[in-house]
């Protein structure tokens, strides 16, 4: 049924005053099921702006504008129930969004990107390309980066945020029954699982620093500069609400780094440091450079990884048992990128805590089997032949 304001062929319900926002209160209490999803814009600012909601349901469409409401409490008590499935794309993004912005987790989810991974599609694959082979229906894509903050809405915004959310209920319907037939639902719920965690939206303030490139270059004192840099400078894009970059570009920090240890001078005839910045902060940087490092601080550098053993031996097995992974993930049709990222083996190598994170127990165990799982628990001891056209992999009997 065409909408009586537009061409669409959906029918919707705007949501931007109180009277509208009980409406769907009354509406969707009681839903066995809602679909979700956000759009919001993030650029130039710290705090992304959630600019639209969109919720499909058994009673109808709507569409919530976060902008104009007072608040959001009914939508909020819908994510939170855990009688009431949350069908999402790559929702991990959104909930985010809920629990750094509302204190919010969701319970009871279901994630078709998550699905698609465990389904042969490759992780993560967007929206339109898992409809268009589950469903043989092609997905419009031009208003992805559209200015949702801009009001009033354009039609044509406001049915490509409805096209990307309807769709949701006949994909779950489509994965539950393959995933089913696979037994692989309990898989997928599984993993969506860690969705309604607090830990899994954990955002260490130091991942930045310890993850750069450059820190492990430096001796302790820039490194503990180097720290309080990344910090500096993503206070202030708090306070100011403005992105990292409209504070300092990343770019420019190796050669303030590189710089800092001939203290203001340096900095400020560093050619490639532009004038207004080594003007404005040099004598700051310098005193967080003459600093003397505090406990926690030093706490925070024994985090960095250990130097990568070279030895060739080593990184030859490592590469082998990742390819394996690969491999059989190929033969399951489950996507590689979903049972873990590359560097996960050499993690699983040095810290026993991450690899039972991973791969004591669940259907990641369940995919690899045993044997692979001995293999990363005795790897100290692993052997590697290569005779009569055969690869081995060899573990010491017990």
């Amino acid at each position: 049924m065409f909408n009586a304001n537009s061409d669409t062929l959906v029918n919707y319900q705007l949501v931007e005053n109180e009277r509208q926002l009980d409406r769907f209160f009354q509406d969707t209490r009681g839903a066995e099921w809602i679909g979700f999803d956000t759009e919001f814009v993030g650029e130039k600012r710290f705090k992304t702006l959630i600019c639209l909601i969109q919720v499909t349901c058994a009673a109808g469409n709507y569409l919530l504008d976060p902008l104009r409401l007072p608040h959001l409490d009914p939508f909020l008590d819908l994510v939170v129930d855990p009688d009431i499935l949350k069908i999402t794309h790559a929702g991990e993004n959104d909930y985010r969004l809920l629990y750094q912005q509302y204190d919010v987790l969701p319970t009871n989810t279901f994630d078709t990107q998550i699905a698609a991974g465990m389904m042969g599609y490759h992780y993560p694959s967007g929206l339109a390309k898992i409809v268009s082979g589950e469903l043989n229906i092609n997905l419009g894509k031009g208003f992805a980066v559209t200015d949702w903050e801009a009001r009033p809405f354009s039609q044509r915004q406001l049915d490509y945020a409805l096209e990307d959310v309807v769709i949701l209920e006949p994909l779950w319907r489509k994965f539950t029954q393959k995933l089913t037939d696979s037994n692989r639902l309990d898989w997928a719920l599984e993993e969506c699982k860690r969705l309604e965690s607090a830990d899994y939206y954990y955002q260490d303030p130091y991942h930045e620093a310890l993850t750069s490139n450059l820190i492990t270059s430096l001796k302790p004192k820039e490194q503990i500069f180097l720290l309080r840099l990344f910090k500096w400078r993503r206070d202030e894009a708090e306070r100011l609400d403005v992105s990292k970059n409209m504070v300092l570009q990343a770019k420019l920090i190796g050669q303030i780094v590189k710089a800092i240890r001939g203290g203001r001078q340096a900095l400020q005839e560093n050619r490639r440091l532009p004038d207004f910045i080594s003007r404005k902060y040099a004598e700051l940087w310098t005193n967080m450079y003459e600093d003397p490092a505090i406990a926690e601080e030093r706490e925070i550098l024994k985090r960095l990884p250990a130097p990568i053993n070279e030895d060739a031996r080593d990184e030859v097995l490592l590469e082998l048992l990742y390819l394996l992974m690969k491999y059989r993930c190929l033969d399951e049709e489950v996507s590689h990128a979903l049972v873990m990222p590359r560097n996960a083996i050499r993690r699983m190598k040095n810290d026993p805590e991450v690899l039972d994170s991973i791969l004591g127990s669940g259907w990641r165990r369940q995919l690899l089997g045993k044997e692979y799982v001995d293999w990363l628990v005795h790897y100290e001891n692993l052997g590697l032949s290569i005779e009569g056209g055969s690869i081995a992999i060899k573990m010491p009997l017990s």
